[in-house]
């Protein structure tokens, strides 16, 4: 910042502090995670999959059009996913019962019991992340985002919320 200040004095870059700040946070933060996801022999992209599903509920499948729009990816992306969680046993890709021409993809036994020992690890990791801050830091921070998204046209209008410790409730997994 001190170099484009003094060498563009005419323009204001402060914006870098900030931005710059959040993309160095938010690769920490995915390095932090993504160790617990290895920890259970997942990427990231595999870990969401298995979330989404453990957290439909039973009978804990979803069509791949649902999983893409929970997971915000491509449905293209969701095939490889799933390929490689049907390869590891984790998930089962069938016909849907009451559409002839869809499908659905469901966890297996291995698959729920995988995710939720991985998604109990990920949560203790989530809140030794955020213990790093004070309750009121969190709230603070967790208030900033939530407007700042908004704004930009994330989230256009007010949901509710699930307030535990100051946080809003939880936003990945």
């Amino acid at each position: 910042m001190a170099e484009w200040a003094r060498e563009r004095p005419d323009l204001d870059v402060s914006p870098q502090g900030l931005i710059g700040r959040l993309h160095r946070l938010a690769a920490r933060l995915d390095e932090e995670l993504l160790r617990v996801y290895r920890h259970h022999g997942l990427a990231a992209g595999e870990f969401d999959v298995l979330a989404t599903l453990r957290r439909a509920g039973e009978p804990f499948e979803r069509t791949p059009s649902d999983l893409a729009a929970a997971t915000m990816i491509t449905s293209g992306a969701v095939t490889k996913r799933v390929d490689r969680l049907i390869a590891a046993g984790l998930v089962t890709r069938r016909m849907s019962r009451t559409d002839g021409r869809g499908r659905v993809v469901a966890l297996t036994v291995a698959g729920r019991h995988l995710i939720d020992a991985a998604f109990t690890e990920h949560m203790a990791n989530e809140h030794r992340l955020v213990g790093l801050l004070s309750v009121d830091q969190r709230a603070e921070l967790a208030e900033l985002l939530l407007v700042w998204t908004r704004r930009l046209g994330e989230w256009p209008s007010p949901e509710p919320r699930s307030v535990a410790d100051g946080v809003p409730g939880n936003v990945r997994g």
